[in-house]
């Protein structure tokens, strides 16, 4: 039986095909690979779509992450409180930036931080909250934010998979006083390699930002402080530009294609089985369509077996990953809801352009894996 993609980048390609191979050869006659027109042309058509003063492209999503930790001082001895249940890089940039992540529950509706559960876990070390917008849906960002205020603390929220999504009307990235996405291919507005940026209103640590991306310097060959080479290459700004063009299209898309999904799943009752739910206030840009299943496996097994792929996002909390649980000494929560997640989540196709006939076979596969 033949098999649907779970990500068809190919048909975003096709339908975006004379832009953006015009994108790439503009870059390929002018020849600025690294630091061309393009490149600030994407941050402020990103900064307005995000309603944020400044937005800085970057290498990838995690120096998305790393570059504002390093701007703002965070490193040695500090503690970063964090969600237990995302991609490694979450946790990675923490650790790369010399602080020590603490990881709090997850809400099990939207999979997002408890802010419940926060401030048990803020100590005099305390330097910054780390919110991930997990499977396109923003965090209780007010509940967060009031938290960070009262206890003096920074917001960095990890945008990696909700670039576009809203929260009470305010895009994602722009509610904190840092934020990274990236522009993995398969992220909802991807690059064709690796790729993010970030994005602020804070004029200092914007220019600390911009520093620490070009390996520290304020002009060339002047370093005033640490810095990277987090440089996001012109030909990927090129490709972003064209795909920008249509891009609420497709947050549009995908929004229809889960309403579809809901309507779908709504009725079914089996055993341990779950379809997302979007919380009050909040837009989602659908990064995941993630469910919950009992029998994992044996859903997977007859899933690929009626040609319909699925990933799961993610296996492990990150706490629980080999080299942190050996090297870290994170303070000890409770992650039960985590882990619960991490046992039973099972993400199935999801891209704008899927037709309806599409729909229909994931849909239909996933009632029959189920029995239902």
């Amino acid at each position: 039986m033949s098999q649907i993609p779970f990500i068809d980048l190919k048909a975003q390609y096709k339908a975006l095909k004379p832009k953006i191979d015009a994108r790439i050869m503009a870059v390929l006659e002018h020849g600025a690979y690294v630091n061309g027109p393009e490149v600030v042309e994407l941050e402020t058509k990103l900064a307005a779509f995000t309603g944020t003063k400044y937005a800085l492209a970057c290498a990838s999503g995690t120096d998305a992450l790393m570059v504002p930790l390093m701007a703002l001082g965070i490193g040695q001895g500090d503690e970063v409180i964090t969600t237990a249940f995302s991609f490694i890089a979450t946790a990675e940039t923490i650790v790369l930036a010399g602080a020590t992540p603490v990881y709090i529950d997850i809400d099990p509706i939207t999979y997002n931080m408890d802010p419940k559960k926060i401030e048990a876990a803020i100590t005099s070390k305390t330097k910054a909250i780390m919110p991930v917008s997990l499977y396109g849906q923003m965090p209780d960002m007010d509940a967060i934010n009031a938290i960070a205020k009262k206890h003096g603390l920074h917001v960095i929220e990890d945008t990696a998979q909700s670039f576009g999504a809203k929260y009470k009307g305010k895009r994602s990235g722009s509610m904190t006083i840092a934020a990274g996405t990236s522009f993995f291919p398969a992220k909802p507005l991807g690059c064709y390699g690796d790729g993010g940026a970030i994005f602020t209103n804070d004029d200092n640590l914007y220019k600390a930002m911009k520093e620490i991306r070009e390996h520290g310097s304020e002009t060339r060959y002047y370093h005033t402080r640490l810095g990277i080479n987090g440089r996001l290459d012109t030909l990927q700004c090129a490709i972003l530009l064209a795909k920008m063009e249509r891009y609420e299209w497709e947050i549009s898309a995908r929004q229809k294609i889960a309403e579809n999904f809901g309507k779908a799943f709504a009725s079914i009752k089996a055993e341990g089985f779950s379809y997302p739910k979007v919380a009050d206030g909040c837009e989602s840009v659908w990064a995941q369509y993630t469910l919950t299943v009992r029998d994992r496996a044996g859903f997977q097994k007859r899933m690929t077996e009626l040609g319909v792929p699925t990933s799961i996002h993610y296996p492990r909390i990150m706490p629980d990953q080999p080299w942190y649980k050996e090297n870290l000494k994170s303070p000890q929560h409770d992650w039960s809801q985590s882990r619960w997640a991490a046992e039973n989540v099972i993400s199935i196709p999801m891209y704008p352009d899927m037709d309806e006939a599409t729909q229909n076979k994931v849909i239909d596969g996933v009632k029959k894996a189920l029995g239902v």
